[in-house]
């Protein structure tokens, strides 16, 4: 039995940090995929008074773990994590309202193309055992070379 690989934390590859920091941790990665844990704790800010997470915060939770692809992606290369904007989604379904509160769910992000520029991503937030689908869709990035090109940008 072989052990498992060991990643870096989540925040040093998602240019987030607490509260909007939703990922645990990483639970696998290669080049088409990256799998991460949620604990719904850390999205406390979006809880409701019942505690549950509105299921729309999946959108959140996928984009993070996209870049999360993105920056374990840029570290294999030798090259710093590249900012990232999401656009936007397509065919993004809610399977449910909210996500129960207090259980761990997990979100996986398959990239589907793009490298630079227009990168597009099929992904879904799952039940912690991967046997129930609870939001799907694809999502769309801007990913940037890095921030200065964003001062560059024309404007009007």
């Amino acid at each position: 039995m072989s052990a498992s690989p060991i990643f870096p934390q989540i925040r040093e590859l998602v240019p987030h940090a607490p509260p909007m920091l939703l990922l645990d941790r990483v639970l696998e990665h290669d080049a088409s995929f990256t799998r991460c844990s949620i604990r719904s704790e850390d999205s406390a800010i979006f809880a409701s008074s019942g505690g549950g997470v509105p299921s729309w915060v999946g959108l959140e939770y996928m984009a993070q773990c996209a870049a999360v692809h993105g920056g374990l992606s840029s570290r294999e290369r030798g090259d710093p994590p590249r900012p990232g904007l999401l656009l936007g989604s397509r065919r993004l379904q809610l399977h449910v309202s909210s996500f129960e509160a207090g259980a761990p769910l997990r979100v996986v992000a398959r990239h589907h193309r793009g490298r630079l520029g227009l990168v597009t991503f099929d992904c879904a937030v799952e039940s912690d055992d991967g046997h129930e689908v609870l939001a799907e869709g694809r999502i769309n990035l801007y990913i940037l070379k890095d921030w200065s090109e964003l001062n560059e940008a024309p404007v009007g």
